[in-house]
């Protein structure tokens, strides 16, 4: 998932952090101001005390709370009847499943009847003779009135055109299955991209609005710590310009989490909610990290969809080259008819019974079954050419997830790692600052630091269900069960509630 663009990842590699609210409330409430010594205590806001008894007792409150988030496998369920390019690839299906009874209808009887009603005025020696100088009575009628029907049946004997033209509906109707089970697939794929990103968007901003929160309580001692004469306006305005920052970052997160929500919608027909959770333990997340031996997914491309869907339009063209070849050899009949006529000249008046088995071979014409045939040859030669291509794709897809999924199980080690660094390292800066050793722009950055990782860690964690997600469809093993997977990764790194997502 290189190539797959998130808005907000961007946002993030250049903003600061998000500071925990409920470590920075207990800091201003309890302890000494803004890099100053305990000689020089500032008083605690009022609003600051009030915020971290808000904050105590939501903690109290999502002890109890259980994680609730919207189904992935649900969601693809509700789009297989939303999707409206899925359900115009079924009706295509449907249309394509008609080839095999038109193959099949040249191969039976056909059954004719035809009738009809004559009137005739003639005049030739045998109806006027006088009009000829002869004298003699008229033999047959001039004006006759007269009813007919015919019944024909005609059964094709041999053919090898016709019969070879099963063989092609068959191949056109697996090729239409095909299709259908290519835009599941991507369906599938588009909705759990979307699903995740809706994830990441929502838990981003989760982090961003606890920072503006906290940073806005950051601002509002650092100034009344500057009004008594006891802060720096250094930290004051690090803070403000951290704080307006915030503002800037939480509003394009709640773009980009508006976006994947109405892509979702737009594929499921319904718009889930994300709120309400926030970021857990992350050392809770269990990665498989051994995806076995690189050559035994290589040999599963067979099973791609792509490359089957190619593999089958190959054969529609053999097929086809085939019914091509037949315009080379005889076809034979059998045709059966049954006619009655009833009319005013007994003469004209018959019932006849027919059988007869013609045989008809081209010897000439114009050199169309060369052509024809050539041609058939020549696609099949390309569709082979097709087929090697998307083997060749579909290798090269196989490769390219297995290296990124390596390569994110490896960055998440390192960047659990360093969150455990991180907050160690705020620790000391924030004992620091109580001790005087050290001001508010280390602890500011110290914060910073923990959240990019943090912000980092579920960012590669939602590349990581992706690429997996997008393995299993390299080697057409995509099922419920690997929604129901990738779910159940991001549940274990979420908590109900708004509680603090630093720690």
């Amino acid at each position: 998932m290189r190539e797959r663009s998130l808005g907000y990842r961007n946002s993030f590699s250049r903003a600061m952090s998000r500071p925990a609210r409920l470590t920075l409330l207990l800091m201003l409430a309890s302890t000494p101001a803004l890099g100053q010594s305990t000689q020089d205590d500032v008083p605690a806001d009022e609003a600051a005390i009030e915020a971290l008894a808000e904050l105590e007792a939501q903690e109290q409150s999502d002890a109890s709370s259980s994680v609730d988030l919207p189904s992935l496998p649900g969601l693809f369920a509700r789009a297989l009847d939303n999707d409206a390019d899925l359900a115009r690839q079924r009706l295509e299906l449907e249309a394509v499943e008609q080839e095999e009874p038109l193959a099949r209808s040249q191969l039976l009887p056909q059954l004719t009847a035809s009738g009809g009603y004559l009137w005739q005025d003639s005049t030739n020696i045998q109806t006027e003779p006088d009009d000829f100088g002869l004298d003699q009575e008229a033999t047959r009628p001039g004006e006759i009135e007269e009813q007919y029907w015919r019944v024909q049946l005609e059964q094709p004997l041999f053919s090898l055109e016709r019969w070879r033209g099963m063989g092609r509906a068959d191949a056109q109707v697996s090729a239409a299955e095909l299709d259908l089970a290519l835009v599941e697939r991507d369906l599938a794929l588009k909705v759990s991209e979307a699903y995740v990103n809706a994830y990441l968007a929502s838990r981003t901003l989760g982090l961003l609005e606890a920072q503006q929160e906290s940073l806005e309580l950051q601002v509002r001692q650092a100034n009344r710590a500057y009004e008594l004469g006891v802060g720096d306006r250094i930290n004051l305005l690090e803070a403000q310009s951290r704080f307006d920052q915030s503002i800037a970052d939480t509003v394009e997160a709640e773009n980009d989490l508006d976006d994947a929500l109405s892509e979702l919608e737009r594929l499921t027909g319904v718009r889930p909610a994300f709120e309400g959770h926030r970021l857990g333990n992350l050392n809770a997340v269990d990665i498989e990290g051994d995806l076995g031996n690189g050559q035994d997914w290589l040999e599963r491309i067979v099973q791609n969809l792509d490359v089957q869907r190619a593999a089958a339009e190959r054969k529609i063209n053999d097929q086809d080259t085939s019914v091509r070849r037949g315009g080379y050899f005889p076809e034979i009949n059998l045709n059966l008819s049954y006619s009655d006529r009833v009319s005013d000249d007994e003469l004209r008046e018959s019932e006849d019974y027919r059988a007869n088995v013609e045989v008809s071979m081209p010897l000439f014409r114009g050199g169309y079954t060369v052509a024809s045939v050539r041609q058939g040859e020549l696609r099949t030669a390309a569709s082979q050419k097709a087929l090697d291509n998307q083997r060749n794709l579909a290798a090269q897809e196989v490769r390219q997830r297995l290296r990124s999924l390596d390569g994110n199980e490896r960055r998440l080690e390192a960047l659990g790692q360093a969150i455990e660094s991180s907050e160690l390292f705020l620790e000391a800066a924030e004992r620091g600052e109580q001790l005087g050793l050290r001001d508010l722009v280390d602890v500011l950055d110290a914060r910073a630091s923990l959240y990019d990782q943090r912000i980092q860690f579920v960012d590669t964690l939602g590349n990581f269900v992706l690429d997996r997600l997008a393995l299993e469809s390299a080697v057409g093993d995509l099922g419920r069960e690997d929604l129901e997977r990738s779910m159940d990764l991001l549940m274990r790194i979420t908590q109900s509630g708004d509680g603090d997502p630093a720690r």
